[in-house]
């Protein structure tokens, strides 16, 4: 059974798991450092917590849209969409990083057929 799927669900989907495993691992990997100085560390734990919404969000909506991919499902499609908004909304510094994943699921929703279920 040969089940065509979007394109355009396919490329959010590869964009917004790049950045969910960029973001993870800048953030919480090693890319921020701790230093001697505890004003240092403190500003670096405000901004990790800051942007914690934000990440968390954005790695939401890219498992939404791995599994809306897969299962071919319009519901979790735009479910991914709403967070990568809900993302945006968070943290608007760093709209440049969800804003194509979110304009994409967008479109694969509206693209994708409605599944007609008869009981």
């Amino acid at each position: 059974m040969n089940k065509k799927r979007s394109k355009t669900a396919l490329i959010a989907m590869v964009i917004g798991v790049a950045y969910g495993v960029y973001a993870l691992s800048y953030w919480f990997g090693g890319g921020v450092e701790y230093g001697a100085d505890t004003a240092a560390n403190v500003g670096t734990g405000l901004a990790t917590a800051i942007v914690l919404p934000h990440t968390i969000a954005a790695i939401l909506g890219a498992l939404m849209n791995v599994i809306g991919y897969f299962a071919n499902s319009r519901g979790f499609i735009l479910t991914g969409a709403i967070l990568y908004t809900v993302s945006l909304v968070l943290f608007p510094v760093y709209f440049m990083f969800v804003i194509i994943q979110m304009v994409l699921s967008y479109v694969a929703f509206a693209r994708m057929k409605n599944k007609v279920v008869v009981a």
